[in-house]
């Protein structure tokens, strides 16, 4: 009988389709991130601290591949680029605002290796001396990024990543680029 009852239950285990298991990086999630800004402008560049939040969506669409969308939104210190003097121009970088899409590759369950593109904006003050005369304006730099990183579940809820993004923020003819590293911690939902 119990040979009857074990096979019993064996035979109907192979019929019942498995429990879907947790995805390892499917739903929503809100972040911080912190890290390194290195902003070239004006025949200058500036290293500076960065931090910030993000929030995103993602969808574990295979086993192995996960597609996804995010929004973020940082701040550097002392970040200011440029000469200062009389007939001279600098940029300082406020804050910025980011939107990307991301696709991704499960390597082990708990790693995803991922690439990410968008668009990025950035809000400036620019100032400019000119025969001792100081003039200053805000202006919005819009631009794209794109860059990769690697994502590790530390448990079911809370994962960390470090990623590298490369922005091109230039407008008329102006250089105005960006090179971050940035380490992060968020929350699934």
């Amino acid at each position: 009988m119990n040979r009857t009852l074990i096979a019993s239950v064996l035979a109907a285990t192979a019929l019942v389709p498995a429990a879907a298991s947790a995805q390892s990086f499917d739903g929503p999630y809100v972040g911080v991130q912190a890290g390194w800004n290195h902003d070239v402008a004006i025949q200058d560049d500036r290293d500076a601290a960065v931090a910030g939040v993000f929030t995103g969506y993602d969808k574990q669409v295979t086993p192995n591949i996960v597609l996804g969308v995010e929004g973020g939104f940082s701040i550097a210190a002392e970040d200011r680029i440029g000469p200062s003097g009389n007939n001279a121009a600098r940029i300082d970088p406020l804050h910025s605002f980011d939107l990307s899409a991301r696709a991704g590759y499960v390597v082990g369950e708990n790693n995803l290796l991922y690439v990410r593109g968008g668009y990025q904006n950035s809000r400036a003050r620019y100032t400019t001396t000119v025969a001792n005369v100081t003039s200053s304006d805000l202006r919005t730099l819009d631009g794209w990024f794109v860059g990769g990183g690697a994502e590790r579940k530390l448990t079911d809820n809370i994962s960390a990543r470090l990623e590298y993004r490369y922005a091109d923020l230039g407008q008329e003819n102006a250089k105005f680029e960006r090179h971050q590293v940035l380490a992060g911690v968020s929350y699934r939902f």
